[in-house]
C-alpha cells in the first residue's frame, strides 16, 4: 500500500513517515499543499493522511481540491483543532476521517488500517491464491500451513501481485505501488525482489505461482 503524507512540522513528518515505513508502508512525505496536489495527480496513492494548516494551501482546500477532481482516495485529516465545527468542517470538505493533535501512532495506525480496510470492495483482508495466503491485517503470510517470513518490501510486492491475482502487473505498475517517490525506474530492484520472492513463496513447492511474462512485467496465477 503507498501512502501521501501531507503535513508541515518536520517532526511530526519524519515520526509519522518513519513508523508506517516500519509497517510496511510505501511513503512519499511532502510539506506543503501545492505539492500534494502535484504528487496526488501523478502517483497512485491508497490513502493520503492530510494536514489541516499547511503552508500555501491548507488542507481543506486540498481536500476540496482532490473530491473536485473526482479523486476518491481515502483521506484522513489531521489537525490541532479540536473542536466540532472543525470536524465537521473537514469531514464536508471530502475527508473519510479526523484525528486530532497530539495524536498517539498506535491510533493514527488503526485509522489508516480501517481507511485501507473500508476501501476494499467486500473488505477483504485475506488474500488467497491456491495454497498461499496473506492476511493484510496480521501481516502474516502462509503457505501449505507454513509461515513464511518476509521483508517489508517483499511482504508490499508480493501483496500488490495477490491483489491483482491472474493479472499482468508492469515494472512501472510495480514501482508506482510498492516503492516511494525517490524510487529510479532504471534501476532492476524489481526483478532482484522478485527473485527474492521466489525463493521463498515457490522454492520447494512443485507448483510455482509467481510467473514472468517477458518483455511484460509479472503475474501471479495457479
Amino acid at each position: 500500500m503507498r501512502i501521501l503524507l501531507v503535513e508541515d512540522e518536520e517532526r511530526i513528518a519524519n515520526f509519522v513517515e518513519r513508523g508506517l515505513k516500519e509497517e510496511r508502508y510505501a511513503v512519499d512525505a511532502v510539506y506543503n499543499g501545492k505539492n500534494a496536489l502535484q504528487m496526488a495527480r501523478i502517483n497512485p496513492y491508497d490513502l493520503i493522511i492530510l494536514d489541516l494548516m499547511l503552508p500555501d494551501m491548507d488542507g481543506l482546500s486540498v481536500c476540496e481540491e482532490l473530491r473536485k477532481n473526482k479523486m476518491d482516495v481515502p483521506i484522513l485529516m489531521l489537525t490541532a483543532k479540536s473542536g466540532v465545527s472543525d470536524r465537521v468542517t473537514g469531514l464536508d470538505s471530502g475527508a473519510d476521517d479526523y484525528l486530532t493533535k497530539p495524536f498517539a501512532f498506535e491510533e493514527l495506525l488503526a485509522r489508516v488500517r480501517a481507511l485501507l480496510r473500508r476501501k476494499k470492495t467486500g473488505k477483504v483482508t485475506l488474500l488467497k491464491i491456491a495454497d498461499l495466503e496473506l492476511d493484510q491485517v496480521t501481516h502474516k503470510v502462509m503457505r501449505s500451513g507454513k509461515e513464511i517470513k518476509l521483508t517489508s518490501k517483499e511482504y508490499a510486492l508480493l501483496e500488490y501481485l495477490m491483489m491483482n491475482v491472474n493479472q499482468i502487473v508492469t515494472r512501472t505498475m510495480i514501482s508506482g505501488h510498492v516503492w516511494n517517490e525517490d524510487f529510479d525506474s532504471f534501476t532492476n530492484i524489481t526483478d532482484v525482489y522478485i527473485n527474492y520472492l521466489r525463493n521463498k513463496i515457490d522454492k520447494g513447492f512443485d507448483k510455482h505461482l509467481i510467473h514472468t511474462i517477458r518483455g511484460v512485467g509479472y503475474i501471479i496465477k495457479e
